[in-house]
């Protein structure tokens, strides 16, 4: 490896509480080829895991841009449900290139639309479409491991801002008695019952859970059952869960007032993409009283390409220059 060679490709990575994707990018590209998964209980730390990947790849690298799924602060990124901290000088150390940058996992999906395949996106809710010339702003809502949103304001010159959050940890609205007694039964030891308590893979194993009356199943499982239609309990769980996926995204709404579109992404959002209508999710969503129409303005599309954050380092890399 060599320091910042012109014209090699850079690494991107989109590093998950469970795993992280690796891939080369040329530019704003990706290739496709190039893509390896990583589960992060394997090693103790990024370092190893980039350093093995480039070995593996035998190659210059001419830049490095990650995406982590926790706060970064002052260049710092600390993952939220796993115990790594990644900051420039580890990505220098395992590059060899001190052309880098580490954004939330959030902003990598804000800086990837406009620049993802045709075909990436299902539409939920068309909206209103937006003013020709405009730049509203959008709004990016992750649903995996974890739950968070952030917004995205293209400004002048060509420049993006994508705003980074923790959102996933703000309270979870409750409408009557019996999401008061959710959320008593799933906030834990401090009897906080966030977001992502309920909207998150291990939020849909807790919903289940108490909707079962105690009895467990994996997540994977519980989505199994549900489009197998063999299990009355988890389609009764995909019903609560879209509900307060609807309310949390429809609040979201109202908070950035996204004109350009709510584009949800990760993996438990792409598993339930193809059910949203059927369980609810336009009602939950508009659900807003006097201000239900304004709310139905907003477009809501599904991101499938799961590699997307990857899309979005390599161009966030490229906008740097």
């Amino acid at each position: 490896m060599s320091e910042n060679t012109p014209d090699a490709p850079v690494l991107v990575a989109d590093i998950g509480g469970t795993n992280t994707r690796v891939a080369l990018a040329d530019g704003r590209v990706v290739r496709p080829a190039s893509v390896r998964r990583f589960r992060n209980a394997d090693y103790p730390g990024l370092e190893p895991l980039l350093g093995e990947y480039l070995a593996e790849a035998q190659i210059a690298c001419g830049g490095a841009c990650i995406a982590a799924a926790g706060p970064v602060r002052n260049g710092v990124a600390r993952m939220t449900n796993l115990p790594w901290v990644m900051d420039g000088a580890l990505l220098t150390r395992a590059t060899g290139s001190t052309r880098v940058a580490i954004l939330n996992d959030l902003q990598a999906q804000g800086h990837a639309l406009g620049h993802l395949a045709p075909g990436a996106l299902r539409e939920i809710i068309p909206g209103a479409p937006a003013r020709a010339g405009s730049a509203p702003a959008r709004l990016v809502v992750g649903v995996g491991t974890g739950f968070n949103a952030a917004v995205v304001h293209d400004l002048a010159g060509g420049r993006r801002l994508v705003t980074a959050s923790e959102c996933g940890h703000a309270s979870l609205p409750l409408r009557d008695e019996a999401d008061l007694a959710l959320a008593r039964a799933i906030g834990g030891a401090d009897g906080f019952a966030g977001v992502e308590e309920v909207l998150s893979g291990r939020g849909l194993e807790a919903l289940y859970r108490v909707t079962a009356g105690g009895r467990a199943r994996p997540a994977a499982e519980i989505m199994q059952g549900f489009e197998a239609g063999t299990d009355p309990v988890a389609e009764k769980t995909a019903r609560h869960f879209v509900r307060f996926l609807g309310a949390v995204t429809g609040d979201l709404a109202l908070i950035h007032l996204p004109f350009g579109g709510i584009y949800l992404c990760g993996g438990v959002a792409r598993a339930f993409a193809p059910h949203l209508a059927r369980l609810g999710y336009p009602a939950a969503f508009a659900d807003k009283g006097r201000f239900s129409d304004m709310v139905k303005d907003f477009a809501v599309r599904v991101i499938e390409d799961d590699y997307a954050a990857l899309t979005g380092c390599a161009a966030h890399l490229a906008a740097q220059g």
